[in-house]
């Protein structure tokens, strides 16, 4: 009798078991480097979220290489009609989806929700992702760019303080090479949607557009071209692919690392056995006046019935909570993109110096420019091109690349 009552018992669960995930729904989510954001949403966020919501499955499309490699299949598979339910795309991508009508607009959903404000969105990150007064994008994570240093290394070649100007980065190279650092420096002019060099531009208080028109013809471009050039020489810097621009660095190689906040975290999970300290961002001549906000955001781009896209806003809703940005501060390096995470990480930030660098420098938070129009990812591969010319040598004349560039990238935008 009790061996009958067991198996019916046993029959009973699997039956309800197998109705139950029979029953979930599944929604597909793409996201970009795997490096980067694996640990954060494929060993974190997800588990979390599907314990915290039993009836829905998160499928993981294979990840984009980077945030134009996100924007470009995003935008194939709107043609081919096979998009996913929620997608992360760069911060100065966001628009381009608006416009072609692919994002949905999240302000129906958080229409109802009634206390949807209690996580406390930063407004200037919020902002990011609002356009027209409607919100399409959460922001996910948001990074500015700092500096890694191998802090043995520095004490060697005798270095006190860390360099606080791109002039004084150039004299630790020199510094560093006397004592056996052949390459001293990697700084990340090939970081996604020409980052850096808006960084250089937003350092002395101008974007690389302004009204839609070039804005990097003037004096403020040529300064950023010539400051490029002079770290590029001056540091003998070694031409690296963006995905393998850490690996010298964290193998000891490399003294100075310039690069996203968001990398702290997978440093310090690869680096080798030395002291490493992160600082500020370096300025030219001076502190920078503002900084590009990096990261992603979270868009809804399903094209499922009415619960799949309930339960898509569902993922949403977690990934950008307290509990989620609390997650992507503590696996990386971004900042939180609200107050409930930042009130979480008090006592973490104490423990994690290094990760507090970005949120020290969050008041220069300024926008990621896009370039408007259909040409925009081609534009941003034109200008790739020309600052890669500075570091293999081929441009030489900075009066010259920039004639060049701001006439073929403002021929390349909407009139």
């Amino acid at each position: 009798m009790q061996i009958k009552f067991l198996f019916s018992a046993v029959f009973a669960a699997l039956v309800l078991f197998v109705s139950s995930a029979a029953s979930a729904i599944t929604i597909e989510v793409g996201y970009p480097y795997s490096a980067l954001f694996d640990v954060t949403i494929k060993d974190n966020i997800v588990p979390m979220f599907e314990k915290a919501h039993p009836g829905i499955k998160v499928k993981l499309r294979a990840t984009y290489d980077n945030y134009e490699d996100a924007a470009n299949t995003i935008l194939r598979e709107s043609v081919a009609g096979k998009l996913p339910d929620v997608t992360f795309q760069g911060l100065n991508r966001q628009a381009m989806f608006v416009e072609k009508g692919i994002a949905k607009s999240f302000e129906p959903f958080i229409a109802r929700e009634a206390d949807f404000a209690k996580d406390g969105y930063h407004k200037a990150m919020l902002d990011l992702g609002t356009f027209n007064g409607e919100v399409y994008g959460l922001p996910f994570s948001v990074s500015l760019p700092v500096g890694n240093y191998n802090m043995d290394a520095m004490n060697k070649a005798g270095i006190k303080k860390l360099p606080t100007t791109w002039d004084e980065v150039v004299d630790a190279c020199d510094k560093l090479r006397a004592v056996g650092y052949d390459n001293p420096l990697f700084w990340g002019w090939n970081i996604t949607g020409n980052w850096f060099f808006q960084a250089l531009m937003w350092s002395q208080g101008e974007p690389i557009l302004k009204n839609g028109k070039v804005n990097f013809d003037g004096p403020a471009g040529l300064n950023a071209l010539k400051t490029m050039k002079k770290l590029f020489r001056g540091c003998r810097m070694q031409n690296l692919q963006a995905g393998d621009a850490a690996k010298p660095f964290n193998a000891a190689k490399v003294a100075m690392f310039f690069w996203s906040t968001s990398a702290v975290g997978a440093i310090e999970r690869a680096k080798g056995d030395f002291v490493y300290k992160t600082s500020e961002y370096p300025g030219m001549g001076r502190p920078p006046k503002g900084l590009p906000a990096g990261g992603n955001s979270v868009m809804m781009v399903s094209t499922g019935d009415s619960k799949r896209v309930d339960a898509a806003w569902k993922f949403v809703k977690f990934c950008t909570s307290g509990e989620g940005a609390a997650v992507v501060a503590k696996t990386t390096g971004y900042m939180p993109p609200n107050k409930a995470a930042n009130e979480m990480l008090g006592d973490f930030y104490k423990e994690n110096p290094n990760k507090h660098t970005a949120v020290r420098q969050a008041g220069l938070l300024r926008d990621w420019i896009a370039y408007p129009g259909d040409n925009s990812l081609a534009i941003t591969q034109v200008i790739y091109d020309a600052l890669e010319s500075i570091v293999t040598g081929d441009s030489d004349d900075m009066v010259a690349l920039q004639q060049e560039l701001a006439e073929e990238v403002a021929s390349m935008l909407p009139n």
